[in-house]
């Protein structure tokens, strides 16, 4: 008689086993499934939304308000004849060219110095390099628009008291470009640094210290092992660089205004006056769809180079 009340209690717990495994596993599906779709409507809302509206825009004459006229491929026709589109693309690859070396080098030469076993005050001196990244680009390109205004800025003021002559910083096209180029260094460091912080920190010190027993200069032992492994780093760096370089507008609209003239106007900037100074949108948005297929071709040309770099 008490057999069939000893089946029974092994099955209801192994009922109960399962009950919950079906519970534990829904709930293991339900959670990431509720995150990923967060982050799908955000990137339709305020990325593929505003892409398909730009695309749209971009093949009719919409000047911000009225009807939409549907006229093909004009905007594209006025825009690849147009120099001063030529100009600003030109001048974005110059900028872009100078300032992805200087992001790099600089950010990497902090990030060795802040995991030397030799350097002193390292968290001061990550909390110094770290705070221009907080700092929002237009309030920067407003400080150090008042540190090297020609007339007002503290750097010629100083260097006036002591009997020189100010730079141009305004006025002098290439000084401007310098000056766009220290500012956009100065703010975007931080980021990169701490990347590179990271990756420095794994690598193993078993090699380091093998290469150092071998007889190896500090110089060798960089080249040689940590700059290789910090090869994906590198990488990560340089494309982010590439494309925040390419779309750098907010620094520059409030530090020069992209001056003297038109000189250092950089295409994000020409975009922004021709949608919203002049109220053609149509063709604003001709430009921006030039631009997003440059930054693809970018970014797949680094891919490219750096998938072949790991199958050699």
């Amino acid at each position: 008689m008490s057999t069939p009340t000893t089946q029974a209690v092994p099955a209801a717990v192994g009922s109960t086993t399962a009950q919950r495994r079906r519970r534990t596993s829904r709930s293991h599906t339900v959670a990431p499934l509720a995150f990923i779709a967060v982050a799908v409507v955000l990137f339709a809302l305020f990325f593929l939304w505003p892409g398909a509206l730009g695309l749209m825009y971009s093949f009719t004459d919409y000047r911000g308000v009225g009807d939409l006229n549907f006229i093909g491929f004009e905007n594209y026709q006025e825009l690849f004849a147009d120099e001063d589109f030529y100009r600003s693309l030109s001048r974005t690859f110059v900028y872009t060219a100078l300032a992805v070396p200087a992001h790099y080098v600089v950010s990497l030469g902090i990030a060795m110095l802040l995991t030397s076993s030799l350097a002193t005050g390292k968290t001061p001196a990550r909390v110094i390099f770290f705070l221009p990244w907080l700092i929002s680009p237009i309030v920067a390109g407003v400080i150090w628009r008042w540190l090297f205004g020609e007339s007002f800025g503290v750097v010629n003021f100083v260097i006036t008291s002591i009997g020189g002559q100010g730079p141009n910083w305004q006025t002098d096209p290439t000084l401007a470009l310098i000056l766009i180029l220290i500012v956009g260094t100065w703010g975007g460091t931080a980021f990169n640094m701490l990347l590179f912080i990271a990756a420095i920190r794994n690598v193993p010190r078993s090699y380091l210290e093998a290469a150092e027993i071998d007889g190896a200069s500090a110089w060798v032992r960089f080249r040689r092992i940590t700059l290789p492994l910090l090869a994906p780093t590198s990488f990560m760096v340089i494309l982010l660089t590439t494309i925040g370089s390419m779309k750098e507008f907010a620094m520059i609209q409030a530090l020069n205004a992209g001056g003297p003239g038109t000189q250092n106007r950089l295409i994000v900037q020409y975009i922004y006056q021709t949608g919203f100074e002049r109220a053609n949108i149509g063709y604003a948005s001709a430009a921006s769809m030039v631009l997003m297929v440059i930054l693809i071709v970018i970014a797949l040309i680094q891919l490219r180079f750096d998938r072949r770099r790991d199958l050699s």
